[in-house]
């Protein structure tokens, strides 16, 4: 019992020496402890400051000079969505001027899939991996689409690599089998067939109502013809 109250009286010593030495450093630091605290108050202040009175305004900037791009891109106009009509910006200018702003990203990606319409697949390319996004549509067709101008250029393998990345993981029944099906038909051609028939299953397994599996037997049946050949 006698031990067990050295033990307990240890403790509380350690405790007590070590509140000693932290409120020691508090007094002897107050003056820097002070300023940091104040530093980091500022820091926060000012972000805050700046997500308000500057990112805010731009956003809404950046969505006003959008609007009228995007709406070319539907009417299919696309030097006009892409370059503006002289009195709204296109989505070019909107992507370098609102850089950072959410209207901004989406720019790069209507700019890209414009770029990819007009044949121009570099500059789609270019565009389409500066764009950035969670969404589950939007991601895939992007990668996908950077698939699609890797083919027009005759770069196969870049091209089925970025299918590859636009189905990994993902499970969007409306666009998912529709890269898959291409990545499936691509690695086929350039003799892979393993792999094609990988990604010809999984639309016969992830994606059954998919219009990409209505007749996706044939195409395993052909890559195992190939195979067991």
């Amino acid at each position: 019992m006698a031990k067990k109250n050295n033990q307990e009286e240890d403790v509380i010593l350690d405790v007590g020496q070590s509140l000693t030495r932290i409120e020691k450093y508090m007094e002897e630091n107050r003056k820097s402890i002070t300023f940091i605290v104040g530093g980091l108050f500022v820091i926060v202040a000012g972000y805050f400051a700046y997500l308000k009175l500057y990112q805010e305004p731009r956003e809404n900037e950046a969505l006003e000079e959008i609007y009228t791009a995007q709406s070319y891109f539907e009417q299919d106009s696309l030097q006009l969505a892409l370059n503006g009509d002289g009195q709204h910006l296109g989505f070019i200018d909107v992507a370098a001027e609102y850089s950072g702003t959410k209207a901004g990203n989406l720019a790069n990606y209507y700019a890209g899939i414009s770029y990819l319409n007009t044949g121009k697949y570099e500059d789609a390319i270019e565009y389409l991996d500066d764009f950035e996004s969670d969404d589950p549509v939007f991601s895939v067709i992007a990668t996908g689409s950077i698939g699609d101008a890797f083919l027009e250029l005759g770069q196969p393998q870049e091209a089925l690599d970025y299918y590859d990345r636009a189905v990994s993981g993902e499970s969007n029944n409306l666009v998912v089998p529709f890269y898959l099906k291409k990545a499936g038909i691509l690695a086929e051609e350039q003799g892979d067939l393993k792999k094609s028939k990988e990604y010809f299953t999984r639309i016969q397994k992830d994606f059954k109502d998919s219009q990409q599996a209505a007749d996706i037997e044939k195409f395993i049946a052909r890559v195992e013809a190939k195979i067991e050949a």
